[in-house]
């Protein structure tokens, strides 16, 4: 890299389609690298994490059930469904929890996978999005192919590609081996943001936290390659 080069950095957003903050956070992320403009390549990858990996697949359940079910009864899943609704619309999401349908998030991941392929004729930020706003806000179940296919249509993929893709195995074994290496690194809630490989970002920072850190770190990068004109390794330590 030289001096005078734009700095690139490299972030893995784990996170799961079903989880609120992880929406959330992707919406303020994305303001903080709009904010960013030029000063900074960030290269974005979605990496799979799934909150109920337990969930039976082919089968869905009313989000306001399994909060129950997990966060104590009816009443503490009411309050925990409209304070994370509150918070979404401050960051422009509309969401409709009261439609909302938990479902086993294997066959999304293993659509984001073929996403991230080098032949993708779709960005996987564009396919992210539309998942998440199909579970959120169109109350759609997330788990079954057709609805899958609908919402990769959307986005570009062919319709017929996508269910004879969800009918094989393909991405399988990658999605599940990405999903063991979040227990191998620690990850045990999403979003988390890891930077460069070295550094996370755990929860869905405000914008200005996620600018501050980018700057920062690019500062550190830049720092770094005046030292070492010729490259090396640099700690570069927390960020």
């Amino acid at each position: 890299m030289s001096i005078a080069a734009v700095p690139t950095i490299e972030i893995e957003i784990w996170s799961d389609v079903v989880c609120p903050w992880c929406y959330i956070g992707k919406r303020r992320f994305e303001r903080a690298v709009a904010e960013l403009g030029d000063e900074i390549d960030i290269a974005v990858r979605y990496r799979p994490y799934q909150l109920d990996p337990t969930a039976s697949p082919g089968a869905t359940e009313p989000v306001a059930r399994a909060y129950a079910k997990k966060f104590g009864g009816p009443e503490r899943a009411e309050q925990l469904m409209a304070h994370v609704t509150g918070v979404a619309a401050e960051d422009g999401i509309e969401f409709h929890l009261d439609r909302a349908l938990r479902a086993n998030t294997l066959l999304a991941h293993r659509l984001l996978w073929l996403a991230e392929q080098p032949d993708s004729p779709v960005a996987q930020a564009d396919l992210k999005e539309r998942l998440l706003r199909a579970y959120f806000v169109d109350g759609l179940d997330i788990g079954d192919p057709d609805t899958l296919a609908d919402c990769a249509a959307e986005v570009g993929f062919d319709h017929r590609t996508i269910l004879e893709f969800l009918a094989s195995d393909r991405g399988a074994g990658e999605v599940r081996a990405e999903l063991a290496l979040a227990g191998e690194l620690g990850i045990t809630s999403v979003p988390t943001y890891v930077v460069n490989g070295q550094w996370a970002i755990p929860g869905a920072q405000d914008s200005d936290t996620f600018v501050n850190v980018l700057r920062r770190l690019r500062d550190r990068m830049v720092a770094a390659e005046v030292a070492e004109p010729n490259g090396g390794d640099d700690d570069a330590g927390d960020v």
